[in-house]
């Protein structure tokens, strides 16, 4: 039953988050921010993918990190919490980030292995790059004057040296252990990675929750600093 602080001809407030890690560091940023989803959020073996939250004036959507970006660009959702990497790579003008809020901390970097392998990806001015980061990819690479083919893969970048598959790879880079259990080393940083509070710019301005989420979460992270 919604309550009555609501906004009925809206309908409840959407808010998409992304499975996996980050939302376990997320979930106590957001209850200080009053967004608190029901119990079978935060049960494990519940596959639902939407939640009620205790107050009964949102929905929360938990979806695969790059579909918060989309769910939000697109108005199906108002707001967010998703990497500043998947805002970079899309790019989409209907996203507003106005907080950082310090979790997920990473880099996205290029790496390649350690050891030569047998060069056969191209030439200096022709690079074959895995990543699931291409639009990113392939801007970092034209600054340098270089031509960047990107292979999209979703995971197990770290194969693809070895595989002939591509000669660097580009991903995210926390403690570099994964790196170093399969020979590869960093060689350049790209960005440095945060999540952001994310919005649709047109809900923004035109359902006075969304500026209002905006604020509470403004200040929850001021008092953690504080």
């Amino acid at each position: 039953m919604t309550n009555a602080s609501a906004t009925p001809d809206l309908g409840p407030l959407i808010f998409a988050v992304p499975k996996g890690r980050i939302l376990e560091e997320a979930v106590p940023l957001m209850e200080r921010a009053g967004v608190v989803p029901e119990a079978a959020f935060h049960d494990k073996k519940d596959r639902s993918l939407s939640f009620a939250d205790t107050s009964g004036d949102m929905r929360i959507f938990r979806v695969r990190a790059f579909d918060v970006a989309t769910f939000v660009a697109f108005g199906a959702a108002q707001a967010g919490i998703v990497g500043s990497d998947v805002i970079e790579e899309f790019d989409y003008s209907e996203l507003y980030a106005p907080v950082d809020l310090g979790i997920g901390a990473c880099r996205l970097s290029v790496a390649e292995p350690k050891e030569p392998v047998e060069y056969k990806y191209g030439n200096a001015s022709h690079l074959r790059v895995a990543t699931k980061y291409p639009n990113i990819t392939s801007r970092h690479f034209e600054r340098q004057g270089i031509q960047a083919e990107c292979i999209k893969l979703n995971g197990a970048m770290e194969l693809a040296p070895y595989s002939g598959l591509a000669g660097r790879i580009v991903d995210l880079v926390s403690t570099g252990q994964t790196l170093k259990s399969n020979g590869l080393v960093e060689k350049q940083e790209i960005m440095q990675v945060t999540s952001r509070l994310i919005v649709n710019r047109a809900a923004l301005k035109k359902d006075p929750r969304v500026a209002a989420l905006v604020e509470r979460f403004r200040l929850a992270m001021m008092k953690d600093a504080a």
